[in-house]
């Protein structure tokens, strides 16, 4: 399978991916924990159908010492015991701020509170610019196919210089 279009190889799509790598990497400085980060890159990236993404951030993820256990359990999330409330909160938020389009109001008062009472205003923001950035990076990935499986953690480092 190859994917329909080389948006790394086109000048304008390879523009816009170093400044889209870049705003990710104010998220690697953010307070908000890596582990935390992944499991949202990847439920997001589930619900998508990215392909591409929920290879790279299970791998991202694994890579950085994330068990096999949580990892195959992000999925089912809520019927899990694997997941901190901190993590559950998170992971509401990422669901609820990736089918938007589902509720009328988005994200719900009750999942917004779990968030405020886990995280602080830097991590919150931390929170929601990943939901945002992974939900752009998905549509971008499901858009033109990019194919899954050949992802290896670390090799898209030097595109964020």
């Amino acid at each position: 399978m190859n994917a329909r279009f080389d948006l790394l190889g086109n000048e304008i799509a390879a523009k816009f991916g170093k400044r889209f790598f870049a705003a990710a990497q104010v998220l690697d400085q953010a307070a908000l924990p890596k582990p935390t980060q992944e499991l949202v890159l990847l439920r997001a990236s589930q619900i998508n159908g990215c392909g591409f993404c929920v290879d790279m951030h299970s791998k991202d993820a694994a890579a950085a010492g994330e068990t096999p256990v949580r990892l195959n359990l992000v999925a089912a999330w809520r019927e899990a015991t694997v997941f901190t409330d901190a993590e559950r909160a998170a992971l509401a938020l990422a669901e609820e701020g990736t089918r938007i389009a589902d509720a009328h109001d988005g994200v719900s008062d009750e999942t917004w509170a779990l968030v405020r009472k886990h995280y602080d205003d830097d991590q919150v923001a931390a929170l929601v610019c990943v939901v945002a950035l992974i939900n752009a990076a998905n549509r971008m990935n499901v858009i033109v196919r990019n194919p899954a499986g050949s992802y290896e953690p670390g090799m898209f480092a030097a595109a964020k210089e």
